[in-house]
This record gives structure tokens, sequence and C-alpha cells, in this order.
């Protein structure tokens, strides 16, 4: 069963400004400085009609309150004043990344208004403009087409839900991003990790992209053979693309295989009602505290029949969730209940035998019936039901076209319905741009050193060993590593030994090192370079920096007690400890080194560079065997 999977990468540029107005493009952690509030409504588009994932968010009735800052915030971000023109540096950047994808460029930008109404713009729409089309990335001798590279806005950043308030912080909204999308071709989740990697390689190359966590969000389109396509939203680490992929295709195929069932049965759309029956009596002394709750609130036990749907809901399609997963999922999105429960779980939680028989026969359930149990006020177990009873319907076409968000551990849940191809419409407040010969002649000069020339440099005047050269050239870290070398001197070798095999290596021992950022790396080989820690410090210091990410390099290495030892004290401290081991060196002399290193390196380690203090051991090693 074939696979088909396309990637969006959505990439924050580190512009001076935002996109649409001179606000810085910073991210604040101070306390905002006044607060408002906006209630978002829906509008048809030009055609007449209504983007479903728009009506989705607006069935729910939320109202938005926004936090924002005096100097970091103005009126566009409030849609308060018109926005400004495009920001030149921020077009610059994308079409320096337009070549890089080797893609043709439009003769004039468009901003064009797409309309999100979840509280994330307060306009009700994302600004966005087409700048190339038609290019492609080559990736392991294959290559793979770039579709589009677009530059929009970013929007605002959630905070927290209380309830029906969603309350976003206005710093984010506006800063400028490069969102790339694939075509459909990567064919499986280890290619879909080296496509991302690869465009994120090129990104950084430019040397004007935001880095850290959270400034790069990837979106997955995936389908298998049969399925539909489904959009995976909100991935941010790399590493994990390949799991969300592998686990998405897992989900979508047995989904087929359940449609397939379900035809099997001779299980027919219209089978499946949305008629519940009220079974609140069957729960009056329930050993559910759950259900016990519910009703001593004045809430009810609605159920409803899934025809032909027993031993299904219960099956699995990702590791942890299961087709009754994905319902409970629709009724907590629409109906914002808490749950529900399904007859393939049950009896359980408290549900008795008895009570799970009465349901059925309420119900009038036959052999291969199941049935889902909600308890809640009754207009929201109501709404609970249409939605459970909508998705079991989509369960007889097997994979329904939806957007759906990225777990932590890869899995993926129900996000919304998939956008109309009826949200876009003209920006009418912003003039279109002529894309120049001269302007794209002057974007040429600014185009990255390519990677030859890097890896040539690398070895040459860096002097990294071959095998080490291509490993940086391939990373995702690639900027980094020059930014570091360049701004603190410190030693090339050391510098991508740490980013290329430390980093990798603790990672595999299970230290979070996406809590480590470019900041901490910047200041650790400073104080390097500085004198301020030797290079033996460098791992527990990132260790310790992974776990307490608000420390600085300096202050985790006084927290650890690594503070470097002049080369004074460091040949007084071997004496000392030499002294202790007077004995076993004269009787073995020079073979004594190694058991006095060992002794020496268990006190002095992370104290003093490994060089210096193997030579001062040789030395006092010689003055003891000698009588001195």
């Amino acid at each position: 069963m074939s696979v088909r999977v396309g990637l969006e990468i959505h990439q924050m540029l580190d512009t001076r400004e935002k996109l649409f107005c001179s606000c810085p493009t910073s991210l604040r952690r101070d306390e905002p400085h006044f607060r408002f509030r906006r209630w978002l409504r829906l509008a048809r588009s030009e055609l007449g009609e209504l983007d479903p994932a728009a009506l989705f968010e607006y069935a729910k009735g939320r109202s938005y309150l926004y936090e924002s800052y005096i100097d970091a915030t103005c009126l566009v971000e409030m849609d308060e004043e018109p926005p400004h023109p495009l920001n030149a540096e921020a077009l610059e950047t994308a079409l320096i990344v337009c070549m890089m994808l080797n893609c043709k460029v439009v003769d004039e930008v468009h901003v064009m208004r797409k309309i999100v109404i979840d509280g994330s713009n307060t306009t009700g729409f994302q600004r966005t403009a087409l700048i190339g089309f038609d290019g492609y990335v080559e990736v392991e001798g294959k290559r793979v087409p770039i579709a589009t590279v677009c530059l929009e806005e970013d929007a605002a950043r959630k905070i927290e839900e209380r309830g029906s308030e969603v309350v976003y912080r206005l710093d984010r909204l506006g800063i400028p991003l490069v969102e790339i999308a694939t075509g459909p071709t990567i064919s499986s989740p280890e290619e879909a990790g080296a496509v991302a990697l690869k465009i994120g390689q090129l990104l950084r190359a430019t040397g004007r992209v935001k880095r850290g966590l959270g400034t790069i969000r990837q979106d997955l389109n995936i389908s298998v053979e049969g399925g539909a396509r489904v959009e995976v939203k909100g991935v941010q680490e790399l590493e994990l693309i390949p799991k969300v992929v592998e686990l998405e295709v897992q989900r979508q195929r047995a989904l087929l295989e359940i449609r397939d069932e379900l035809r099997r049965r001779g299980v027919a759309r219209e089978q499946i009602e949305a008629k519940p029956v009220d079974v609140t009596d069957v729960f009056r002394d329930t050993g559910s505290r759950i259900a016990k709750k519910a009703l001593a609130a004045g809430g009810v036990a609605l159920a409803v029949k899934l025809p032909g749907f027993a031993g299904l809901l219960g099956r699995e399609l990702q590791p942890g969730r299961r087709l009754g997963t994905e319902m409970a999922d629709r009724a907590r999105y629409w109906a914002e209940v808490g749950g529900i429960f399904h007859s393939d779980e049950l009896p359980g939680y408290g549900i008795s035998e008895g009570e799970v028989s009465e349901v059925r026969k309420l119900l009038g359930c036959g052999e291969l019936d199941a049935f889902v149990l909600v308890f809640e006020e009754r207009r929201k177990a109501e709404r609970a039901v249409e939605a459970v009873v909508e998705r079991a319907r989509e369960a007889l076409d097997g994979v329904p076209p939806e957007t759906r968000a990225a777990n932590p551990d890869g899995t993926t849940r129900f996000m919304r319905p998939m956008p109309g191809k009826a949200r876009m419409y003209p920006e009418t407040d912003i003039r279109p741009i002529r894309v120049t010969a001269e302007l794209l002649e002057r974007v040429r000069m600014l185009l990255p050193e390519p990677p030859e020339a890097k890896y040539e440099r690398f070895v040459k005047v860096y002097g990294l060993s071959p095998e080490l050269a291509g490993k940086v050239l391939r990373s995702y870290r690639l900027d980094l590593f020059e930014r570091i070398v360049e701004a603190t001197g410190a030693p090339p070798q050391l510098v991508a030994s740490t980013l290329e095999d430390t980093l990798v290596e603790l990672r595999r021992e299970g230290v979070p090192v996406q809590n480590i950022t470019d900041e901490h790396l910047f200041a650790l080989f400073d104080l390097l370079a500085k004198g301020g820690m030797v290079k033996e410090a460098i791992p527990p210091v990132l260790k310790l920096l992974a776990e307490k990410p608000e420390l600085s390099p300096a202050e985790a290495v006084k927290q650890l007690g690594l503070t470097p030892l002049s080369p004074e004290e460091a040949r007084e401290a071997v004496r000392r400890i030499l002294k202790r081991m007077e004995g076993v060196i004269r009787e073995r002399g020079e073979a004594a080194f190694g058991p006095a290193m060992g002794a020496v390196m268990r006190e002095l380690r992370g104290r003093v560079d490994g060089a210096l203090l193997s030579r001062i051991v040789k030395e006092e090693l010689a003055r003891v065997a000698a009588g001195g």
C-alpha cells in the first residue's frame, strides 16, 4: 500500500521588524502592559461559501483575550490600523530561499488574506504572499519538488485556555515566516525526515532565520492508497517527523481495515442515526464516580447505538489510541464534554455488566452492534452524540480528510476539519510589489557559500577531518557552528565535535538537549575561549544546562565545582595526589603513569586541560622517581 507525504515547513525569519509594521521581532517574557478582548465572527467568501474549518472554530462561541506590549506591538496587531508596506528585508530573504530551492519567482508579489478565526490573528485572517513556485531540492539522489514558497505573518502566541476564553499574546503576531511546501512525492517516514533536514539546513545556511524551539514548525500532509489526505500540524522537533509519519500511516491503514470490515458486515450510512436514548434511570444507583458526578450536577446519560461496530471501537489505531478515542476527540471538540464511554471498553470504570446489558436492551443492540454513552448536561450530551455519529459515518469511507495535531509521542489527535478552498481572497490594503531584474540580481549576490566551498574551507582552514567536515556540512547546526567559531575564536574541531558528537551522545543517554539554546552554546564557547572553563568540562556543563536551562554556562561551571585551576594550582594538586602514591611510584617508575593519571583525573577532571595535566603528571612522576 503506497504512501504519499508532503511537507509544509514554516520558518521564522530573523528580521529587525515585523512583516507589516516596524515593531521588533523578539518574544517577550515580562508581564504584558495591557489586555483587550475580541469576538470573531464568520463571513462568507466572495463566492458565497463558508470555510468548514472556520465554521468549526466559530461554532465554539469563544472569546479571545489579547495580551499586548506598548513597545513591541502596535495598532496593526490590534487590527485598528491598516498594515504597513511589506517588509523589504523579509522579501529579500524569501527570494534568497527561492533561489536556493531552484524556484521560479513571481513577477509581482500580491498579498492575500487566508481566513483563520481560531483567535490566533485579531483580523480573522492571516496575510500571505506567494513568492516562488515549481522548484526542487536534491535529497539523497532524489529530486523532491517544491510546490510553493510563501512569505506570511506568524500567528499570536496561545498562552492558555480558560473555558470558553482563549488567551493570546501579540508579541509573535506579525513576525515574518517563510512557508515552504513540497510536492506529495515523499514515500517513507525516513525520507520525510531527510527532506525536512535538508530544507532546514538550507534555511539556516542563509544566516537570516531564527533558531530555537518554536521558530520552525513542520506540517505534514499524509495519505495512503485508498485513503484521503490528512494534514498533521505542529511538529516542532525534526527528529519526530519519521515517527509521526510512521504512526499516521499505521492509523490510516487500520481505518481502511475497519472500513472494509464494516462493508463486509453490510453496514450502511442510513443505519447510523443520531437518535440518542435517555438511559439516566439505568445509572441512578451506579458505582461509576464519573456518572454519579455528572448526574448529581443535573446531567443526563445518553446512549446511541452504532450498528455493526462491535469490536471495532476498541481496535488500536496507534499506540494507546483507538477508534473510540477518535470519537471521544470529536465529542470533546464539538461539545466540550469530558469524554465518552463505548461498549468495547465496558463493563469498566465503575459501570457494571448489568448496566451494560440494560443499555443494550434499551437500544435494541444485536450481537454486532456497539454503543456510545455520554454523561453530561443535556445540550452538551446531544451535541456529543451528534459528533460521535458523524465520526461513525466517516468510518464507512475509511480515512476522513481532516487536520490533526501531533502529540509528543508521535501519535496524532483530531484538531479541526480540513480547510476548504474558498478561504483565500486578495488583501486590498497592500499594493503589489514588482520583482525586478535588478532586485533579483542583487539577491543573487547575497546567496550563501555553496556546500563544496564550505567543505574545502572546513578541512583546509578550520582543520576538520574530512569525516567531521562532512558531518557538519550535513548538520542542522551548520550555521551555528560557523557563527560560534567566528564570534568566539574557540577551536573549530572542538566546536564541531561538541555540536555533532557530544550533544548526540547526551541525547542518547536521555538528556533533554532540546533545552540547550544557541545562547547557551555561544556563552559556553566564549567562556572556554576566555579560560573560564576547560574542554573536559563541556559534557557535564551541557548536561546541567539541559536539566536547568535557566542557568548560564558560567553558573553551571560554578555549581558543578569545575572552576579551572591555574597551572601552578594544578601542579600543587598533582603533587599532593602523587605523594599518597609515592611507594608505588618508586617501585614501578614510569609504569606508574597509568594509575597515577587515573588518580589525578578522579580529582581534577574538568578543572584542568587534559594535555596540560598529562604533562604535569609525567614531570612530577619523573621527579618523584628520581628521589626529588
